[in-house]
């Protein structure tokens, strides 16, 4: 029964729905239980530091229920979208109502659709990559795949990673850099694969082509069914979704930054490189991402048996907790710039 822990994780999306069931004030819910009610309850519950070992780990590596809990979430997030829309366009709403069904729709969005199309586009299996992808649609950030997969795992922790931020510097300013620097950046490495392999740009091997061609599908077809007012609302908890995940992307590293050797390369990445979390119900509802330095270690290891690791810079709240105390950087930078390394912070 232990194992049903990760089902935490679809209060977000029942938040949404409590959101679209009530309305009025009620609709922003979802932001309220993310933002609010989620950090309250990691600082109320103990933290958990134990890692698996011997069968109990390999009993966990290997159970389909970890992957099929993944993987539930995808008719959810698109369930809710289609929903929602046939709802605003059905009825009258109030520019208020509006606001807050975005963001829980888009909290959702990035909570049970790109955090968990990360954890399946790092799987050995076509098909669960393939759901990866799909779940990034409604988002609109299907390139995140190419950038996140042979980008930030190679640069992570360096000047050159978009998803890196900067010691000092604002999550507003990283949302600006990192979401523009990632989408023509994965066009780069899109144009050296094909490159690579001999294949031109009109290959169909061309997949950010493919993902534009979707995502503008997605779009029309929204606007056949819904017209303006849904492709608007589509297009702004899209926003927030990617917006949710970048501001991940700003707690996991910022300010830490690995060394470059003599040789002009950098060191490897290690488990000094991430922002980890050991908070209770944060590793729950974002699928164990909190332990980021394992991830980094070895990025095939499912969700389930990630570990931690002593050496591995912790934050002083969960990763729910952290998002809110970005959004204030005064007080991000007065917690947070202590803990980085004096090295780092001159690198």
């Amino acid at each position: 029964m232990k194992d049903l822990k990760y089902l935490a994780a679809l209060t977000l999306p029942i938040s949404a729905v409590v959101s679209i069931y009530f309305k009025g004030g009620m609709s922003y819910f979802t932001p309220i239980y993310a933002f609010v009610i989620i950090p309250i309850l990691e600082l109320l519950l103990s933290h958990d530091t134990s890692n698996f070992e011997g069968e109990e780990r390999e009993n966990k590596k290997t159970s389909k229920l970890f992957d099929w809990m993944l993987y539930l979430n995808a008719p959810i997030i698109f369930s809710l979208i289609t929903y929602i829309l046939f709802d605003i366009t059905a009825h009258s709403y109030a520019t208020y109502e509006l606001v807050g069904l975005i963001l829980s729709i888009g909290i959702v969005f990035g909570t049970n659709g790109i955090n968990v199309a990360h954890e399946l586009g790092h799987r050995q299996t076509t098909n669960e990559r393939h759901l990866g992808k799909l779940m990034l649609l409604p988002s609109f950030y299907m390139h995140f795949y190419i950038e996140h997969n042979f980008g930030h795992h190679a640069n992570a922790a360096t000047k050159e990673d978009p998803a890196t931020a900067q010691y000092n510097q604002t999550v507003y300013s990283f949302w600006f850099t990192s979401v523009v620097r990632q989408y023509f950046g994965a066009w780069k490495l899109q144009l050296k694969l094909l490159k690579s392999s001999n294949n031109s740009f009109l290959s169909f091997k061309n997949d950010m082509l493919w993902y534009t061609i979707f995502q503008t599908a997605y779009l029309i077809l929204i606007f056949v069914f819904f017209e303006k007012l849904g492709v608007l609302f589509a297009l702004a908890s899209g926003i927030v979704g990617f917006l949710m995940l970048e501001t991940v992307n700003y707690i996991e590293h910022y300010g830490l930054l690995r060394t470059k050797l003599p040789s002009g390369r950098y060191e490897r990445v290690r488990e000094v490189h991430s922002w980890n979390s050991n908070h209770v119900m944060g590793r729950i509802v974002l699928y164990e991402l909190t332990r980021h330095s394992d991830h980094h270690y070895k990025s095939s290891k499912k969700y389930q048996i990630l570990d931690y690791h002593d050496i591995s810079p912790q934050m002083p709240y969960g990763y729910p907790t952290s998002m809110v105390m970005s959004f204030l950087p005064p007080l991000w930078f007065k917690v947070m710039n202590p803990r980085i390394p004096e090295s780092m912070k001159q690198a």
